[in-house]
């Protein structure tokens, strides 16, 4: 659903205000705009923001780009950068950010969770929300939470499928099918906070943006650092359990292939006493003799219980 919302200071300058259409802007000053956020708003909207900012909107093939070069573009009043926004079903959205004379430019095309947090909490605290910068950190920093909270579930998955190993007496593909899945799920999430590092690493490079929002970066990168620890430790979780799924099915293999070597061999002495009193010679004693089939019966019977008696006392059964 398309929709527009332009955020601008009210009159008295203690309150922000929301404006749905293009044609508020004749009736707002520059200087009181705040944040214009484009959610997949028409071609003809993106032509009139443009003209009146005087600024380029991407289009999706330029915002979807990953080289860096096309990632991040600042000029000597401007900043143009892209950035990916995870969704709760691990899909990348990406989103462009312009920021020129203090105001911010975002443009999407699908809703995100860490737009409308960061819409109530402008609404809520305007005073902390003086400038476009000032949304731009707020963003990027609910969106950094958000990929905390996504961490900490898929943690909490990988800890849950672990237990289900463990209480398992046998191996089941869907656990392998569930390690691969858990293991993409944390390469994407690890690619999007490497995607927010180097974008944010440009903020704090950038000679015009605030100074008194660099605190608010640097943490924003410690953050993102410290996530990197726990997705490092979430693939070694992973390939712990792929390890011992692995390890399992070639337990159970060896216990087939030993059920089949018991087989073999407890039935080999009565193969090869049949084998021998079944040779065409013409005189083989035992076959004129009344006890002959008991004696080879008990003789097949003998060596069978022999050879289990052995595996028994081995411990090999």
């Amino acid at each position: 659903m398309a929709e527009l919302k332009i955020f601008y200071k009210d009159k008295d300058k203690d309150k922000i205000k929301v404006g749905r259409s293009v044609n508020i802007l004749t009736s707002l000053d520059k200087s009181d705009i705040i944040w214009i956020d484009l959610l997949d708003v028409s071609d003809r909207t993106e032509g009139v923001l443009e003209d009146f900012l005087k600024i380029d909107i991407q289009e999706d093939e330029e915002m979807e780009e990953i080289e860096m070069s096309s990632r991040y573009i600042q000029t000597d009043d401007s900043i143009v950068a892209n950035s990916n926004f995870l969704r709760d079903n691990f899909e990348v959205e990406p989103v462009n950010f312009i920021l020129k004379n203090s105001i911010l430019v975002t443009t999407r095309d699908v809703e995100l969770a860490s737009f409308n947090e960061t819409v109530k909490k402008m609404l809520v605290n305007t005073r902390n929300f003086p400038t476009g910068y000032h949304v731009l950190v707020s963003l990027m920093e609910t969106r950094v939470e958000k990929d905390a909270d996504m961490i900490e579930d898929t943690t909490d998955l990988i800890t849950k499928l672990s237990g289900e190993i463990n209480a398992k007496d046998h191996v089941d593909e869907e656990v392998l099918i569930q390690i691969k899945d858990l293991q993409e799920k944390v390469t994407i999430i690890r690619q999007n906070i490497m995607d927010k590092q180097r974008v944010i690493s440009n903020f704090l490079k950038c000679d015009f943006f605030p100074t008194e929002l660099q605190p608010r970066l640097t943490m924003i990168i410690k953050d993102i650092n410290s996530l990197f620890d726990y997705t490092r430790f979430g693939f070694d979780r992973l390939d712990y359990l792929q390890d011992t799924f692995l390890g399992l099915v070639n337990i159970e293999q060896n216990k087939i292939i030993k059920i089949f070597t018991v087989v073999n061999v407890v039935f080999l002495p009565p193969t090869l006493i049949a084998s021998m009193y079944g040779m065409n010679f013409d005189f083989i004693p035992e076959l004129s003799w009344k006890l002959g089939y008991p004696f080879a019966i008990g003789l097949m019977l003998v060596f069978t219980l022999a050879i289990l008696l052995i595996f028994k006392l081995k411990k090999w059964l």
